[in-house]
């Protein structure tokens, strides 16, 4: 049998230029332009569940969580390495997002809490230092519930959703996205199955969210005063390119044109779409199939860092993180949580 380490470098040795047809909606062979770009997993980036990826500007630093073992990770950009902790007597962190103007301080989603935790980035355990809130602590049947995606709008409210763990999430949605502002926090939508992805556009007043379950991107007309968003519209759904249901939206992230990317559960792909006319304009393809969600990152913003699964048995390289360059493309920075 192959050991791991070395079926891992023969897999990414995939530091490969890939040749990819751009795909648009009515197009044909003919029309179809190509474009180059460059895969490379992250050195010891491994995840059981990879996911959350924020990139931090002010240390050049892509923080990212594994989601079920209650870790903690950050690669250093400067020094190409991934650091990892634990949290000590946590079993999940479902996101790590920065607070701003606390050093070392970030907002953890534990279980149904957002928690502070306070880490130097290096350290191989750390501890839960404070608590910002809980939710769904009203009802017994959302006692197995967990946070999953959460993120930043530019203004730094933080947006957090909840699914259940275990059991079947499409028939029970018993999930909500919530928003926190101010000490405050408000129930933004209910009736979530998977809550996932979550972008902002503040160029077109947008804001885009992921119910995994629903199998498609919705955009919303939001505020970027007041912090509501109204008035939900589909721009790409999944089942258009898988009727079996077998397709998963997952994470999102999104690019100065407005571009937003799809990262796909099940799919091996994260898909580059126009929501505004719904057009396909990339495909990227990795080696491992469950793509859990990305961020755009690095000195220039212009490296897709992408996060992946290794659950359910999937082989190697599943897991591992990886950056993407050569898009020709730029991101918005991430936001740190204000408090």
């Amino acid at each position: 049998m192959l050991k791991r380490g070395f079926v891992l470098r023969c897999l990414i040795i995939f530091n490969f230029h890939v040749n990819i047809f751009i795909y648009g909606q009515n197009s044909t062979a003919s029309n179809q332009s190509k474009m180059a770009y460059k895969i490379e997993a992250l050195p010891s980036s491994f995840a059981d569940l990879g996911e959350g990826p924020h990139w931090d500007a002010a240390t050049q630093s892509l923080y990212y969580v594994d989601l079920t073992c209650g870790k903690l990770l950050r690669y250093d950009y400067n020094i190409k390495r991934v650091f990892k902790t634990k949290i000590m007597g946590e079993d999940f962190a479902s996101f790590v997002i920065p607070i701003e103007g606390k050093e070392n301080e970030f907002a953890v989603g534990c279980g149904r809490r957002v928690v502070i935790v306070t880490w130097d980035g290096v350290a191989e355990s750390c501890n839960v230092t404070g608590s910002l809130f809980e939710v769904q602590t009203n009802d017994d049947k959302f006692k197995d519930n967990r946070f999953n995606d959460a993120k930043c709008d530019p203004q730094g409210r933080l947006f957090a959703g909840t699914m259940r763990h275990g059991g079947d999430e499409f028939q029970y949605r018993w999930g909500e996205l919530y928003k926190y502002e101010n000490g405050k926090v408000t129930l933004v939508k209910s009736d979530v199955g998977i809550s996932n992805g979550l972008a902002w556009d503040e160029k077109t007043k947008k804001f885009y969210y992921i119910d995994t379950t629903d199998y498609e991107v919705k955009a919303y007309e939001y505020s970027f005063e007041n912090g509501t968003a109204k008035n939900p519209k589909i721009v790409f759904d999944l089942r258009t390119l898988d009727p079996k249901g077998k397709l998963l939206p997952d994470g999102m992230t999104i690019d100065t044109d407005g571009n937003i990317y799809v990262a796909t559960f099940n799919g091996y792909t994260i898909y580059k779409v126009n929501p505004t006319t719904g057009e396909i304009l990339l495909e990227i393809k990795f080696p491992c199939k469950q793509i859990t969600s990305a961020v755009f990152g690095g000195p220039n913003l212009d490296i897709l860092y992408v996060t992946t699964s290794s659950r359910f048995g999937e082989p190697d390289p599943a897991g591992n993180t990886y950056q993407v360059t050569g898009l020709g493309a730029q991101g918005f920075p991430s936001t740190s949580m204000k408090i």
